[in-house]
């Protein structure tokens, strides 16, 4: 049985196809892991850094080739597919660069006599399963830190992202990774239960949709896993007022069709001050009608397709129910073959199912807002809470929306500011875990305390 492919969702050409792994297979794969980890633990940290920093050297070596993988697979326009490569190759580095101050003993002041230091040391094999809409951005936030830190992992990614998979393996290899490190897994969703359940591995992180994320939780519940989980975003970006209105528009535009509106904290509800509602609404139209939709591959392309004609559907029968059920379509909503176009949404009211929906691809909802509390209530309406934008000149207000909104990260009058060093994680049906920056090392790691007497 083929549950890994490669189809192209420009063309809607399958270009390459691989075998699910025989449980044979799979079982071997936790086997080196695991055996890899019994020696990999005891290696100097020093070493391990340099081996994660090679990692990100390839990255940079191979952007070109691992760029246009991601195209093939999910569609990602060229330029945003080299950055994503910079930006793994960033990441990666990072935690090489940092390896002996997350490793570090942190030193306690005790009540008595002698000393007490929390020592992090390693858990074991981690299982990370990934999605498809960042293949190699995803992969490196989780696995560079918990490398550093001595676990091994195995690796589950997308069935849609077969090439890029294999890519990174081979980057991980080539760096001189021993054997068993990290390890490519093409299984399907019942052979990765089987992994969580196995004893030998103790944790898993996924990235995904609420549902990927409930039925990972399950299973690591039930076999008593640590697990991180990364899910689902519906970001409200908040205007209550600007110097610049045009600068303005541009940041939302970009906050919403990074990526082709396929990001988890991308802005995907713009909440607007009364007296600016109607001049941003009908300058981000404009905006976004303007961008350009086409071949990935194409220089000026802005919006690629979506990862699959299967999202693409999935995104149009959103937009549907929300005009049936009464918002209006100010502009799109039209889709070709696994094309969308710029989207923008008004009027939609809590009792509709947008209001509580996350639009994976470039639709965008603008609400009004009479005031700062309407503005924070609509913000906070929705059962997600991953990031959030708040744009005014009031560096107070600023202060005072941001304590007040129910989200693991704020951004003030600045969009697509993620980096290496800030950590990225949300709250309610988000996530509960932390990627990315120091934090992202204390999610698979034992907290040992030692305490000596006097």
């Amino acid at each position: 049985m083929t549950d890994y492919a490669v189809v192209n969702p420009a063309t809607g050409e399958t270009v390459a196809t691989f075998p699910a792994f025989t449980d044979a297979e799979v079982e071997e794969c936790i086997a080196r892991a695991d055996a890899a980890y019994r020696t990999w633990r005891e290696t100097p940290v020093a070493e391990r850094a340099a081996l994660v920093r090679r990692v990100a050297e390839l990255h940079r070596e191979r952007r070109d080739e691992l760029a246009r993988i991601i195209v093939r697979e999910m569609g990602k326009p060229l330029e945003a597919a080299l950055g994503e490569v910079d930006f793994a190759a960033d990441i990666t580095e990072f935690y090489a660069d940092n390896a002996e101050r997350i490793t570090a003993d942190q030193p306690i002041d005790i009540l008595g006599e002698g000393s007490a230091v929390i020592r992090k040391s390693p858990l074991g094999v981690l299982l990370g399963i990934m999605p498809w809409n960042f293949p190699y951005y995803q992969v490196a936030r989780f696995a560079a830190p918990n490398l550093v830190l001595g676990n091994t992992i195995l690796l589950k990614h997308a069935s849609q992202c077969p090439e890029s998979a294999a890519a990174i393996e081979a980057i991980y290899r080539d760096a001189g990774m021993p054997g068993g490190t990290y390890v490519n897994l093409y299984v399907t969703n019942e052979q990765a239960a089987q992994v969580i359940a196995d004893t030998r591995v103790q944790g898993v992180s996924v990235t995904g949709s609420e549902r990927a994320g409930a039925a990972v939780a399950e299973v690591a519940g039930r076999n008593l896993k640590k697990v991180a989980l990364e899910l689902g975003g519906s970001d409200p970006f908040i205007l209550l007022s600007t110097s610049d209105l045009d600068a303005t528009v541009q940041a939302a535009v970009e906050a919403r069709l990074d990526n082709t509106g396929q990001s988890c904290n991308a802005a995907k509800r713009f909440i607007v001050a009364d007296d600016l509602y109607e001049p941003f609404l009908e300058k981000f139209t404009e905006a976004m009608k303007a961008a350009k939709v086409g071949d990935p591959l194409a220089d000026d392309t802005v919006l690629g397709p979506l990862s699959s004609l299967t999202a693409a559907q999935r995104l149009e029968e959103q937009v549907q129910r929300a005009v049936e059920q009464g918002a209006k379509l100010v502009v799109g909503g039209t889709r070709d073959g696994a094309f969308f176009e710029p989207t923008v949404l008004t009027d939609v009211t809590p009792d509709m199912d947008a209001y509580r929906e996350e639009f994976f691809g470039p639709v965008g909802m603008v609400f009004r807002a009479n005031d700062e509390d309407e503005a924070v209530e609509i913000a906070n309406g929705t059962p997600f809470g991953l990031g959030s934008y708040v744009y005014t000149t009031d560096p107070e207000q600023a202060q005072r929306v941001a304590d007040r909104i129910d989200a693991g990260m704020v951004y003030v009058n600045i969009v697509l500011a993620d980096s290496p060093e800030l950590p990225f994680g949300g709250v309610k049906r988000s996530g509960t875990s932390r990627e990315l920056g120091l934090l992202a090392a204390d999610e698979f790691v034992n907290k040992k305390l030692i305490r000596v007497g006097p």
